[in-house]
């Protein structure tokens, strides 16, 4: 009897995948392998790359242990076909197989390859997730506006997560408003758990600074988790040490601390090594036994049943042109210190610069730094989309796109939200400790010491007027901006022309 290919991709390290629940380990071979066209698409973070590289070898490891046949490819493989199709052609070469099982990759691009592919592919439902299309769709079905909190309820309702009966836990959905005090003055843990590179960790870290050592990103220090027991330490740590005081401080940004309570496991998640009902389960036992608050479980969960499930929903609901959307018509090319050049914004550098280090930052250096940014000064959302693709461990299209495109450059035309992301640097102040050591005052409006958030963001709400001044959330803004003084608006909008001028020039802002 012929078997089949079973593929298995880098972020799909997970034993009870449907394509591996499908296939007969006695006759089927897995195929796995590490292909210079999803290493190198975009420019990914070294340690993006070496994660998903190592995780993969010591997953294919694994399932050798438990009976499967796996037909495994190294990047330097001088057999390499360079593509997922071209291994699939190459080991139905092999073996005589002619059928292909897959798990539905979580990116268009792929998902074609895998249609086109001169062979009989079946592509499996990825069904890790709690919410299937045909689910999402049915929910999205009918709506106005597609708003994350009422799917988000949805997805308690069917969980049972911090659940009384049929009401939330706590009397409320939602405990957002107790989860934006400002940054600590000190911090109680030391970040996430770090694991010591072992032997085959060290041989993907020297085949990756060979291959992607010119990347940006820092390849080393390497302490990510690269198996399922690994991450599942690292889950065990953060429930223990930091789930207490992540609600808390979950928006909170500091200078000289890059993690302070948040979790770090979503790279583990969207490559495979955890799963989303043992995450969730674990931080709602720790409220139900008292050792967290609701509001810092709450928070958590949501980010991981509400807005990581509806992201992806709003992916695959909107179709491959998804990514290509620029409703603001933004064109400015992506500055370079996105890529660490230099910038005397103090926060954008701290965020950038834990970028280049961690391959990670928190959703608010994310969102409302990087993000708002490029937002405020018109930059092309298909190069800040590449850019989060790229630059961050836990990136996969299905989840970064919509984050991207949606919520943080409104380049969908508020698919996802109602209203642009924007602010002034009064927000980023509020929120972290940059703004007491930077070049710039955020005090400052206009000037050579004004904070360029505070004159990019009316310079944006002017140039955007006919879209926005009609919208229900913006009215506060637009009546602020039309009482200032005549002469004060010509001089911010002049001196935000100059500094994009700059900017544009590839001068230092």
């Amino acid at each position: 009897m012929v078997g089949r290919l079973v593929l298995v991709l880098g972020d799909q390290l997970n034993q009870t995948l449907s394509a591996l629940a499908q296939a007969d380990k006695t006759h089927d071979t897995v195929v796995m392998a590490e292909v210079a066209d999803e290493a190198a698409y975009v420019r990914h973070h070294p340690k993006k790359i070496a994660l998903i590289f190592a995780a993969m070898r010591k997953f294919a490891q694994a399932l050798e242990a438990d009976g499967w046949t796996v037909a495994y490819t190294q990047l330097d493989d001088t057999e390499n076909a360079g593509s997922i199709v071209g291994e699939l052609l190459r080991r139905t070469a092999q073996t005589g197989a002619s059928d292909v099982l897959a798990t539905e990759p979580g990116e268009w691009r792929l998902i074609d390859n895998l249609k086109d592919a001169p062979l009989k592919v079946q592509i499996l439902p990825d069904d890790r997730f709690l919410a299937s299309h045909a689910e999402f769709e049915a929910w999205a079905e009918g709506r106005k506006a597609l708003r994350m909190e009422y799917f988000y309820r949805e997805m308690r309702r069917k969980t049972g997560l911090l659940m009384d009966g049929d009401q939330p836990a706590g009397g409320k959905w939602n405990f957002d408003h107790d989860n934006r005090k400002a940054a600590p003055d000190d911090v109680t843990v030391d970040g996430p758990l770090r694991f010591e590179p072992d032997a085959t960790t060290r041989e993907v870290l020297d085949l990756v600074q060979a291959r992607f050592g010119d990347n940006f990103g820092d390849l080393e220090p390497f302490w990510f988790a690269t198996t399922r027991a690994e991450a599942l330490q690292a889950l065990d740590h953060f429930i223990a040490n930091a789930l207490p005081r992540f609600g808390d401080y979950q928006d909170a940004m500091l200078n000289d601390n890059a993690f302070l309570y948040h979790a770090i496991l979503s790279p583990y998640l969207n490559i495979g090594l955890l799963n989303v009902t043992e995450i969730c389960e674990a931080a709602a036992d720790a409220y139900a036994a008292g050792d967290a608050p609701i509001n810092a479980v709450e928070g958590f969960i949501r980010q991981i049943i509400g807005w990581r499930e509806y992201v992806r929903g709003i992916y695959f609901l909107e179709g491959p042109d998804y990514t290509s959307r620029n409703v603001l018509g933004h064109d400015r090319a992506l500055p370079w210190f996105y890529w660490g050049g230099e910038t005397r914004m103090n926060c954008v550098a701290k965020a950038v610069g834990q970028t280049q280090t961690q391959a990670y930052a928190h959703h608010i250096q994310r969102l409302m730094v990087t993000g708002n940014f490029a937002l405020l000064a018109g930059i092309d959302p298909a190069q800040v989309h590449e850019w989060y693709l790229a630059v961050y461990a836990d990136a996969f299209e299905w989840v970064e796109a919509p984050n991207t495109i949606g919520m943080s450059q409104f380049a969908d035309g508020g698919v996802i939200a109602s209203k642009p992301y924007v602010s002034s640097g009064a927000y980023i102040n509020r929120m972290s400790d940059h703004c007491k050591s930077c070049h710039y005052s955020v005090s400052a409006k206009t000037g050579d010491k004004a904070c360029p958030f505070n004159l990019l963001y009316w310079h944006f709400l002017d140039r955007h007027r006919d879209r926005f001044s009609n919208n229900p959330r913006m009215g506060n803004m637009y009546r602020t901006w039309d009482r200032m003084d005549a002469d004060k608006r010509k001089t911010v909008l002049a001196e935000g022309d100059a500094l994009l001028a700059r900017l544009d020039a590839g001068e230092v802002v």
